[in-house]
């Protein structure tokens, strides 16, 4: 891959020219290595040739005559020449150009061997027959191959053989290769297209399974039947990257519904108070001051709506700095400090209210942030005080583990129904009993609690069924460290 792209060039194509090149290759180099063993075999068998000729020809040295001998050896088809110990040579059979040309013509021989001038000829038998081969050397020249033997009684004989014969078969081997290896990459050409094609047929599935679900078939998978092959892993990656797709986008698409039912619910809650405050505005500016009391309710009225509003407004950019990520102030707290000094405002705050406390005898220490627990606290004790009509009873008991602390808050109200007890924590969501506008509740306490409870590390769920026969929900986050019972004593229960 070069600047960023990827090269594209047919695979197909790439895989075919490749195994071909292959294949020519490989053919090439076995023309070239049978032509080569079988020449250097011929040509072997040439050499061995002239050598069991000359080895025969010394043991019948003294014996023949010379030009006996060399017409014998000539008559073989030899190009024949020997030099006898007194200088005189004799030469037979066709000419090394000769036998360069092709092979020699028996009838275009020459007659019977002529003795050179260079010295007197002696005919007859030698006082010893045969002679010993001392030396001998092999020249291989275009078309001819000569041997010169040197024997120990100073004769001389240097027989030629012509290898055009050997070259012509070579050539022929190598046409008739040639053939074959084309004819061999010809069929082969259309087999390997064949079988490239059936192998890279899983491609074309993962190419029409992606144009599938491109087109809105977001649920087809390839399903690989091996994840251990490449096409396999290919396979496999691409089915985990739509399954975190199609994730991510349902997400998203539920992200976006939810959106825009807040929004919508936001502003329908917000147009009850502004709506309030509109009606009480006109009111009194048609009244004019002649009715101090009537103008002293819509004032009050007007102030009251425009708290409700605030409210909502607060509470919505709680929820959106908790989407984003609130910040906490962490530090390490005692909750059974921070509780006391909590229900002690929230006494103050809800008079009307019993607030029971039961809390460990040692201290249960958690890295928090105080004021934002305070909130979740004090959202959990509103709800029950409103479920209870601002005279109930609550209870909150704290409970120390090995690894949490369980704040769990419970009233003696109507409770919630099995079915609501999760839908409750949906963002504005009142169930049909508590639609009262007077209430002040706009559903967006239980949701706030849990997000705090969750950015603490935590989690606000509504509990099994309680003591006191109301709606229960358990506070639970992580506790630091925990002190055993008896290392601070302290009351076990607290009355309002």
């Amino acid at each position: 891959m070069r600047d960023g792209r990827l090269r594209t060039t047919s695979l197909r194509l790439r895989t075919v020219v490749a195994i071909l090149v292959l294949l020519a290759v490989l053919l090439t180099a076995l023309v070239v290595a049978v032509e080569a063993v079988l020449g250097a075999r011929l040509t072997a068998q040439v050499e061995d040739r002239l050598r069991d000729r000359a080895s025969a020809a010394a043991a019948l040295v003294g014996v023949l005559d010379a030009s006996d001998l060399a017409d014998r050896l000539s008559a073989q088809g030899l190009s024949v020449r020997i030099v006898e110990p007194d200088g005189a040579a004799v030469e037979a059979g066709p000419s090394p150009e000769q036998l360069r040309k092709g092979p020699p013509d028996p009838t275009g021989l020459p007659g019977p061997a002529a003795r050179s001038s260079a010295a007197p000829s002696t005919t007859g038998s030698s006082d010893s027959a045969g002679a010993t081969i001392t030396s001998s050397s092999v020249h291989e020249d275009d078309g001819v191959l000569t041997l010169r033997s040197d024997l120990e009684d100073g004769t001389r004989i240097t027989l030629t053989a012509g290898t055009r014969d050997v070259q012509e078969t070579l050539a022929q081997l190598g046409w008739v290769m040639g053939g074959a290896s084309a004819a061999f990459l010809g069929v082969a050409v259309v087999g390997v297209v064949l079988v490239v094609r059936r192998s890279l047929r899983p491609l074309d599935e993962m190419t029409a399974a992606a144009r599938s679900i491109t087109a809105g078939d977001r649920g087809r998978r390839l399903r690989p039947s091996r994840t251990d092959t490449e096409i396999g892993r290919v396979a496999l990656a691409l089915d985990e990257m739509l399954d975190a797709v199609e994730g991510a986008e349902a997400q998203a698409v539920a992200a976006e519904e939810r959106v825009r039912a807040f929004l919508s619910d936001a502003a329908h809650e917000l147009r009850t108070p502004v709506a309030g405050v509109r009606a009480a505005a006109d009111t009194l500016v048609r009244n004019g001051p002649d009715d101090p009391e009537t103008n002293e309710l819509l004032a009050v009225h007007v102030v009251r709506q425009a708290d409700r509003a605030a409210r909502l407004v607060d509470d919505m950019l709680t929820m959106a700095r908790l989407d984003r990520g609130i910040a906490l102030d962490r530090r390490r707290t005692d909750l059974v400090d921070w509780l006391d000094t909590e229900a002690e405002r929230l006494r103050i705050r809800l008079p009307g209210v019993e607030l029971r406390v039961e809390v460990p005898e040692h201290p249960v220490d958690a890295d928090v942030d105080p004021d934002r627990l305070a909130q979740v606290l004090s959202n959990l004790v509103d709800n029950a005080a409103r479920a209870t009509g601002g005279t109930g009873t609550v209870r909150l008991r704290l409970n120390a583990g090995p690894e949490e602390a369980r704040l769990r808050v419970e009233d003696d109200g109507p409770g919630i129904p099995a079915a609501d007890r999760e839908r409750v924590f949906d963002r504005l969501v009142r169930l049909e009993d508590a639609r009262d506008t007077r209430s002040g509740g706009a559903g967006l306490g239980l949701p706030i609690a849990r997000g705090i409870a969750v950015a603490h590390g935590g989690s606000l769920a509504h509990g099994a069924d309680g003591e006191l026969g109301g709606a229960v929900f358990d506070v639970r986050l992580p506790a630091s460290a925990t002190v055993p019972a008896g290392a601070r004593p302290r009351a076990g229960v607290l009355l309002a």
